[in-house]
């Protein structure tokens, strides 16, 4: 741990002109405030804040920061107050305390509530100061390095699960690669044990079996330069486990196919010579078609910069090299934080987290903690295109982004009139997947509203989360007007007429908030005609003719696993068995005339038959309890491959339900195995596992 002294001599080191005083003052106050408080590992809980602000130090950050980063915690854990803070260390540091601070004491929420509304204060917070991200990020790096002390394993795997959905992507999104790889790595250590130890054991495996072979591509790409007068430093290393593990899962391929596991990086004097060297690797090596991009001349949104290309080594071997220069590359590592220059008066950031605008939008627009978590994780993670309006304006979007998104991209009240649209001057379908570099023009109607449609092609979070609360708000209005036709017809069967302050009465009595809330309700079934007749006139039910006294709960409710807006309850449904969804995936529903409504993954492809169906938004209820998935898995014909893949089963408690063989040619068996699955999660890690083992050729979701 870090002592006082040390902590600011580091300062100063970098900041002359810091206030030694009230960095000492705050070092002190943390002391104080978490006194005799322990960590899981058995040291002093003050340690922890110090070492964030250690962190912070390494990152050459302003005062203002360094005393954030050692405070961040006394509101939360002790007995300190945001108040308290503001006078002794001024109103910036007070309000990024707060901004820092978790909302983990609010018991009646969800794990996923608690998520979600961390994550919202935690933007809105960040989005008016992103020094609050950058302590944020360092305090959970810090509590990573250190999650092995924690004894209750699913409060690890919590912890871990939430970094690898929501800040390793935020450090990734500001350009800070060098924590967002160690958050990763740390992650997948406690989510994929088995996998971690697999892979960690292969790569010590292959360094011992070709030692030195890394040091020595690295000198031949060296010398290589060096014969072109080319001034270069070149460094090597073998891709990092998660990164393996994340390959394997997405090529559906084992740990043998993966050829390029070593990465090297060149560091040049300037831009120009990045080009040089690029030509003359290629011209050494032959690179390979569509692994070479130029993230110089269109750089990510993050601000990252590089050349990336893949070579050829030894006919065989394929080496990722990174070219760029020492400036770009010491940006492209710690992103926003390697050129932060804070002032007293304020000074912002340049422009290259323009993204966190769109997630602010997004929460105001998402309804519900999965909605919202859902929706900044997809605008957290997707890879960008580029595509322009006709006047020239440039927007980044998702890779498979559609008109759509592009329309509510440039602004949230286009989108919601676009009925059609131009790309590069044809017209085309709002469903038409976007290229880079494509001039996308919208055409509009005033008449136009956003569809529920919409949904199975729209891939931001900002065009989703605008597209379902249109559709909601349209949805409220329908179920509101359905409801007031239902109540012009129960009044009609009370003994008295009923007016505005008979109609006020009963909406106090019923306990809703004003007229439209109870035609909700009716619309909804949420309360029935006995029950507002009673509020409107106490005694009438008693009054009603023979017959029409029907029980309390003469409206069925839905009780099964799926919740179904804009439906009636009790609307019959069944899970469509071309692409068995399971709870996790994205859902949708077809109803035609005549028959129930059919469930669907919202990547099947036999949604491409429903045109003439009523497409209908779907989600998951909290009290699903799983649900059959359907794998095809194609094993070496040899003795032992059954039982092993029905250990894979075993270990992950996956129960199957039917197997069938469908294929005998040799030296391959392709069965089709039918697994109760808990979730989406459940049945990725089982596919994982039977791509990992050596009695599996392959195995793929159907």
């Amino acid at each position: 741990m870090l002592r006082q002294y040390e902590l600011v001599e580091r300062v100063l080191a970098y900041a002359p002109d810091a206030d030694e005083a009230m960095l000492n003052r705050a070092y002190v106050y943390t002391v104080q405030k978490h006194g005799t408080q322990k960590r899981a590992s058995g040291d002093p809980y003050f340690s922890h804040p110090v070492e964030v602000a250690g962190l912070m130090t390494e990152l050459k950050l302003d005062q203002e920061t360094i005393m954030t980063a050692l405070l961040h915690d006394t509101v939360e854990d002790t007995l300190a107050t945001t108040e308290e803070i503001e006078r002794l260390f001024g109103p910036n540091v007070a309000r990024m305390v707060d901004g820092v601070t978790k909302l983990s004491k609010i018991e009646t929420m969800t794990e996923n509530e608690r998520a979600a509304e961390n994550l919202r204060k935690f933007l809105l917070a960040m989005s008016a100061d992103l020094r609050v991200l950058l302590v944020k990020l360092a305090d959970r790096l810090h509590n990573m390095r250190t999650l092995h002390f924690i004894r209750s394993e699913d409060k690890r795997r919590r912890i871990a699960r939430e970094t690898m959905e929501i800040y390793a992507p935020l450090a990734q999104r500001v350009g800070m690669y060098e924590y967002m790889r160690e958050m990763q790595l740390l992650a997948f250590q406690q989510l994929e044990p088995d996998g971690y130890a697999t892979i960690t054991g292969r790569l010590e495996a292959i360094r011992a079996a070709g030692e030195g072979q890394v040091d020595a591509i690295a000198l031949e790409i060296k010398q290589a330069l060096a014969g072109k007068n080319l001034r270069v430093e070149v460094a090597g290393r073998e891709k990092h486990p998660y990164s393996i593990w994340k390959k394997m899962a997405e090529r559906h391929v084992s740990f043998e196919q993966i050829t390029d596991i070593m990465a090297f990086r060149v560091l040049t004097d300037d831009e120009d010579a990045c080009y040089v060297a690029l030509g003359v690797l290629h011209r050494t090596w032959q690179m390979i078609p569509g692994r070479f991009k130029d993230y110089i001349s269109t750089p990510k949104r993050n601000g990252y910069k590089s050349l990336h290309t893949t070579l050829i080594y030894n006919n065989a071997m394929r080496v990722e090299v990174q070219i760029k220069t020492g400036d770009m590359h010491q940006t492209n590592e710690f992103g926003l934080a390697a050129h932060w220059a804070y002032k007293q008066s304020g000074a912002k950031p340049d422009g290259q987290v323009g993204w966190l605008r769109d997630l602010v939008e997004i929460l105001d627009a998402s309804s519900d903690p999965e909605e919202l978590l859902e929706n900044t994780k997809m605008a957290m993670y997707q890879d960008r295109i580029f595509a322009f309006t006709p006047k020239g304006a440039l927007f980044q979007l998702p890779k498979g982004a559609t008109p759509i998104d592009f329309a509510f991209a440039v602004h949230t009240n286009l989108g919601a009139v676009a009925v059609g649209a131009k790309i590069n001057g044809r017209h085309v379908p709002l469903r038409t997947t976007l290229n880079n570099g494509d001039v996308v023009e919208i055409i509009r109607s005033r008449t136009s509203e956003p569809q529920l449609s919409w949904l199975s092609f729209a891939v931001t979070g900002k065009a989703r989360a605008a597209i379902r609360r249109a559709v909601r708000q349209k949805e409220r209005a329908d179920i509101a007007a359905t409801g007031r036709k239902l109540y012009e017809e129960i009044i009609e069967r009370l003994p008295a007429k009923v007016g505005k302050k008979m109609l006020s009465e009963g909406i106090r009595r019923l306990k809703f908030s004003g007229e439209d809330e109870l035609m909700i309700a009716i619309g909804q079934a949420r309360v029935t005609d006995r029950q507002v007749m009673e509020a409107l006139v106490p005694g009438s039910v008693a009054q009603l003719p023979a017959g029409e006294d029907w029980p309390q709960d003469a409206w069925p409710r839905q009780s099964r696993a799926i919740v179904v807006r804009g439906l009636s309850p009790g609307a019959a449904f069944t899970l469509a068995p071309c692409c068995h969804p399971v709870p996790g995936d994205r859902i949708i529903g077809l109803r035609r005339p005549g028959m129930g409504v059919e469930v669907h993954a919202i990547d099947c492809l036999k949604l491409a038959d429903g045109i003439d169906a009523d497409w209908i938004d779907l989600s998951w209820d909290t009290r699903t309890d799983g649900a059959i998935g359907r794998l095809r898995a194609e094993l070496y014909n040899r003795p032992g491959t059954l039982a092993e893949m029905a250990g894979v089963f075993a270990h992950n408690h996956a129960n199957v339900v039917n197997l069938e063989m469908t294929q005998r040619e040799n030296p391959f068996h392709t069965y089709i195995v039918d697994l109760e699955v808990r979730d989406l999660a459940h049945f990725t890690r089982i596919l994982t596992a039977l791509r990992g083992s050596d009695a599996i050729a392959d195995a793929e979701r159907i």
